[in-house]
Formats: structure tokens, sequence, C-alpha cells
């Protein structure tokens, strides 16, 4: 999703007829090496706050690298060093090439991988660092950064490819909300509870949609983002799963290694072929401008 999101302002500035190569590059490793980073900091940070302990819902669908005992703590230190480094310097490089705007991305893109695990996802606030990093930060700032300039109607955009990221982590918060609770972690989906969170889901699906038609009635984009109504079937098959509560026991035919994964494995479905047709349907419109 990550590499989607570079690629996305990527596209837009060269729409825009201002795509610069050697920034794009650089912003796209540094969103990889960045997101790394996070994903190393998110098991550390629950890790030692003793919530990923034992059989707790993290551990049951993934590979944790410190509870597993995958690497000792001095690896994981040179692994996060590595990664941060990485994703520091290339920021860095950026900053020297565009200056302008550049350094206030960074430092925002840095505060969210430091800050994300804790305290934003334990108060709350998660679910809208995801929306935001994953629309207006990654793909309106690839676009600054490759364009040499801010546009708002990318971050418009942005926002319906954020949203898909978004569902698939209000998912996965309200799948494993009853465990978070106990554990103290007050994600979103927590303080709102479980009907709430799956019509609160509902409502970004559906306006992941409706921004596109939006975007095509004002003339911001034209009829090949509508692309995006062919996932359509997906959408009636994902309306009905988060119209109800999720299964106490993996139904019968449900794949053995997804679960417990239930609406977060059911949005990524539906993100997967809808992501796709937005780029493509963002590619067929400006090739055929």
């Amino acid at each position: 999703m990550t590499l989607s999101a570079a690629a996305l302002g990527g596209l837009l500035a060269w729409r825009a007829g201002a795509f610069a190569l050697t920034p794009w590059l650089l912003a796209t490793l540094g969103l990889l090496f960045a997101h790394a980073t996070n994903n190393l900091l998110n098991d550390y940070t629950d890790s030692r706050r003793g919530i990923d302990r034992n059989n707790y819902y993290r551990n049951q669908y993934g590979v944790h690298v410190l509870e597993d005992g995958l690497v000792s703590q001095r690896q994981f230190w040179g692994y996060l060093g590595f990664t941060g480094g990485v994703a520091i310097a290339l920021g860095l490089w950026l900053v020297w090439l565009r200056s302008g705007l550049t350094l206030d991305l960074m430092l925002a893109g840095a505060f969210f991988v430091l800050f994300y695990t804790w305290p934003l996802k334990y108060y709350g606030l998660g679910e809208p660092a995801v929306l935001l990093v994953w629309g207006p930060l990654m793909v309106g700032g690839t676009y600054y950064v490759t364009a040499g300039h801010w546009s708002w109607d990318v971050c418009w955009l942005s926002v319906v490819f954020a949203l898909g990221p978004t569902t698939v982590l209000f998912g996965k918060h309200t799948d494993k909300a009853p465990a978070d609770l106990a554990k103290g972690v007050h994600t979103l989906p927590v303080l709102l509870g479980d009907k709430l969170s799956r019509q609160a889901t509902r409502l970004m699906l559906a306006a992941q949609y409706l921004l596109c038609v939006l975007l095509v009635a004002t003339g911001s984009f034209g009829w090949p983002l509508l692309l995006v109504l062919l996932a359509l079937p997906k959408l009636r098959h994902l309306w009905a799963v988060f119209g109800r509560p999720k299964p106490a026991e993996r139904p019968e035919g449900y794949p053995e290694a997804i679960w417990p994964l239930w609406f977060s494995a059911h949005a990524f479905r539906h993100t997967r072929p809808f992501s796709g047709l937005f780029l493509l349907g963002l590619v067929l419109d400006t090739l055929l401008r």
C-alpha cells in the first residue's frame, strides 16, 4: 500500500507534466524504509509494554520478530537503526534537493513513525493518523517533492486511496477490540463499540465511491476514474459482512491461516481490486488527456 501511494503521487506529477525521476525514487524508497521502521517500533513498543505477550491477538495472525524470538535485542536495534537511518538520509537528501515544504513533510512523517503506536493508537487517534498519512502526507508529499509544488486536487484524490488502508485497519481493530479493551488499548473501534465501528467502516467504503463520482462530476478527473464501480460486487459482499458481528468461531470453509482476522481480511479483499481499478482509471485518464 505504501508503494502504491508513492506510485500514485508520481503518476499525478507525470500527469501535471512535472515528473522528476530522482526525487520520486528518493521519496518512494524513503517511505518504504520509514514504514519498515514504524512496523519495527510497533512490535517493540507493544512488546515492551506487555501488550503482545502470550496468545494476544496480534500473535495469532502474524510473525512477531521479538515475541517469536527471531532476532536478539542487539540485532533488533541494528535492524531498526538501519531502516531508520536510511529513511532519514533519504529524507535529508530530498530536503536538500527541494527545500520548501519538504522539511515540514519529513518532520510530520517522523512524528507519525515515532508516535503512531504510542500514544496515538492507544487513544483513538491511530485510525485518523493512517487516513492522513496514506493520503495527503504520502501521496500529496510524493507529488510535492516530485513535481515541486503543492496541489489540493491531489490531496482530495489521495483521500480516496487512503480510505482503503484505513478500512483495513479499522476492520483489524474491530476484530481485536475485545482483546485491546482488556489490555487498555483504546483504539477508535474500542471507543465507538462494535456496531458503530462497523457502521463507520461502511461509511468510509461508500465515501470512496462517492468521492470518485464527485471528482468526475466536477471535471477534476475524467470518466476512466469510474472504473472503480467495477468493484461494486465486492462492496456488496463486504457491506453484508460489516452488517453483522464477527462470528464467535471460525466459519466452516473459512481459511484457518487467516483466522482470527475477519473484518480486516474481508476489507482487504475489497481494497485490493478497488485500488487496482482506481490506479488503472487514473493511468487511462492521464493517457487520454
